[in-house]
């Protein structure tokens, strides 16, 4: 862990327009700086660096952030590698905290782990092109499914003799301890004596990000009807499956370079796609498609094609991982292989030009490609057609996008011959579902600033669009984040001396006031934080949230520090329009309160007057009379509301 020191003088010293200028050509425009962004491809300049800010922002594709963002997303570093980038860059040494035993312990078993594999990868390798055994059988094999020396080489294919322990005492000879052989699965601990995992198996080493061989995978060669075809590397402190995918190191530089992902299954048919000249694919590995995995995609883009050969049970088992591609914000596309086709074999009938048209033209949107797929199925049966058209619209409610949902729904509305009204109506019903649980829910990121990076809950994208308040609530935010720290309210108290009222305090107090809550977990971080930090001294809302350890907060600043200071429709009254926002804090920053409590209020009211309805269609005389009282209550507060509105109705 780097010392806390360490981060801010960091920080202090990397300079925005330093950091980005070793990559982009920038060239001054008015007090900020202009280049063509690094991160998608564009003729006319878009990215933006502004030096007084201390941020990035590109208006092309949306990315922005600090000086460590910077780096994270262009060199594809983790926050603490991207923080050594920048102290190397201007020699800054790194103090890391001192650890104590355990995991000063548990770093030590890691790396010696990772020694291990690497060992293990270079004898699996060696037996490949050097033993008798391995030339025979594991490079007899590769040669059979057609492989090209520099494909083996370029991911460090190997083979295990079939010896029951020749490895295990291989590597004890080279004085490898037990301990790590067994930690890493490389060998099985039975009646005192080591036996090889992968004996007799092709293996292909598994890499993580940076390179460095994490597990492996080993595919048998002979008939063995009680032996997995495929046998993996048991979880470990180094490898857990759910958050690696194999062929990620040898695919990220041409992932970001076309812009796309496509994912595969098995081993092979990541060699065969490299084979054939296409290098941005990856593989889950025969395992169910994890939200970490996609993650690690979206690292370099946030385009996916989902290849699948024509084994129909096979695709609807995957349909629930595409779900969790949908809700990781990623634009998703299905490719179905003609029928008795894989990806390995598929893509050995034709080069990368073609292999790439093909995919281009036959690729489809998931849900469409879903509708169709289960549409098959139910046939005339009412019941099945119903749990499709549920199924359906689960899928459709996570996506983020209005516009992208609106027309899922008018295609999906033609395809399954249902009106759109009754897809809304259920969608309606999800997105109220999943607010109800995320008001009571305590599951919320609470971030300290002294913690490393963060993630936010997962349906942190589809709050933003199941949030009737996104619009006050931004406004809100940006209020705090532009003006926080600005003087509200002046006033004497009974001694006599001036007490002032910052902006941020007075939302925060009203908000805390009235238990006034976010559904979206990215806004409610940003309010808890600021409640929990705007009572030091030294808080600054600007560089506060730029230089939080947490990318999505610091690229919600990015975005919000980037935007002009202009006013909403919220503050617009009688025809006249406030001119400026520094100079008219008072009138604004209370009327915005009060317009959030206002919307607050209305949907409370619209609930509880839907509860009615059902009390009333079912008699329920007690529940009636409770929802009644829940009303008045809701009148007076929406009639106060009103009032500091200048009497303005709440409708």
């Amino acid at each position: 862990m780097i010392d806390q020191s360490t981060v801010a003088r960091i920080f202090d010293s990397a300079e925005i327009t330093e950091v980005v200028s070793d990559f982009v050509t920038l060239k001054k425009r008015g007090v900020n700086f202009l280049g063509l962004c690094p991160f998608h491809n564009e003729k006319s300049p878009s990215f933006t660096v502004s030096p007084a800010k201390g941020i990035y922002k590109c208006f092309g594709c949306g990315k922005g952030g600090n000086s460590v963002n910077f780096i994270m997303e262009h060199e594809h570093l983790d926050y603490v590698g991207a923080l050594k980038y920048l102290a190397k860059k201007y020699h800054i040494e790194v103090v890391e905290k001192e650890l104590s035993p355990e995991q000063e312990r548990q770093k030590n078993d890691r790396e010696s782990m990772m020694i291990v594999n690497s060992f293990a990868q270079k004898s699996f390798t060696q037996n490949l092109y050097e033993h008798p055994q391995g030339m025979a059988i594991g490079m007899g094999y590769m040669r059979e499914r057609g492989f090209r020396d520099d494909i083996i080489k370029k991911f460090q294919v190997g083979y295990c003799l079939e010896a029951w322990d020749a490895f295990s005492n291989h590597a004890l000879d080279c004085g490898y301890k037990k301990e790590y052989l067994v930690k890493t699965g490389l060998s099985i601990e039975k009646e005192n004596r080591l036996l090889d995992r992968f004996r007799g198996r092709v293996i292909f080493p598994i890499h993580g990000i940076a390179g460095r061989v994490q597990a492996f995978g080993g595919r048998i060669l002979k008939n063995d009807a009680k032996a997995a075809k495929y046998l993996n590397s048991p979880e470990s402190e180094v490898y857990h499956k759910s958050r690696i995918l194999y062929g990620i190191f040898q695919a990220k530089k041409s992932i970001v370079q076309n812009e796309k992902c496509f994912l595969v299954e098995g081993y092979t048919d990541v060699l065969s796609f490299h084979q054939a000249g296409i290098e941005n694919v990856v593989a889950s590995s025969g395992t169910a498609l994890t939200a970490d995995q996609i993650r690690l995609i979206k690292r370099f883009t946030n385009n996916i094609t989902i290849i699948y050969d024509g084994d129909a049970a096979g695709i609807k088992a995957s349909l629930r991982g595409i779900d969790l591609v949908l809700e990781q914000e990623v634009n998703v596309k299905v490719l179905l292989l003609p029928q008795g086709e894989d990806p390995d074999s598929f893509s050995r009938t034709m080069g990368a030009s073609e292999l790439t048209e093909y995919i281009e033209k036959n690729e489809s949107d998931f849900i469409v490609f879903k509708t169709n797929l289960l549409l098959k199925d139910a046939k005339d049966d009412p019941v099945k057609r119903a749990n499709l058209i549920i199924d359906i619209v689960r899928s459709i409610a996570i996506i983020p996008d209005g516009i992208v949902r609106a027309v899922y729904v008018r295609e999906c509305s033609n395809i399954l011959n249902v009106d759109e009204r009754v897809l809304y109506t259920e969608i309606n019903k999800i997105i109220h579902k999943v607010k109800e649980e995320s008001w009571k829910s305590e599951q919320r990121s609470n971030l300290p600033p002294d913690q490393g990076q963060e993630n936010l809950p997962d349906n942190s994208a589809f709050m933003r669009s199941a949030n009737e308040c996104d619009l006050e609530e931004r406004a809100l935010v940006r209020i705090l984040l532009n003006f926080g720290n600005e003087i509200l309210f002046s006033q004497k108290d009974e001694a006599g001396n001036e007490e002032q009222l910052l902006v941020g305090q007075y939302i925060i107090t009203e908000l805390s006031n009235d238990e006034l809550e976010s559904v979206n977990p990215l806004y409610q971080l940003v309010f808890d934080q600021y409640g929990e930090n705007m009572e030091k001294e030294a808080f600054n809302t600007k560089t506060f949230f730029r230089d939080l350890p947490n990318e999505k907060v610091n690229q919600l600043a990015a975005d919000i520090l980037s935007e002009p200071h202009q006013l909403s429709g919220l503050w617009t009254r009688n025809e006249s329009v406030v001119e400026s926002e520094e100079m008219k804090l008072k009138e604004i920053v209370p009327k915005l309160v009060n317009e959030y409590k206002g919307k607050k209020v209305r949907l409370l009211m619209k609930e509880v007057m839907q509860e009615m309805q059902k009390a009333q269609d079912t008699g329920n005389a007690d529940r009636m009379m409770e929802l009644m009282k829940q009303k008045m209550v809701l009148d007076q507060i929406k009639n106060a509301i009103s009032k500091e509105l200048g009497n303005r109705t709440i409708s």
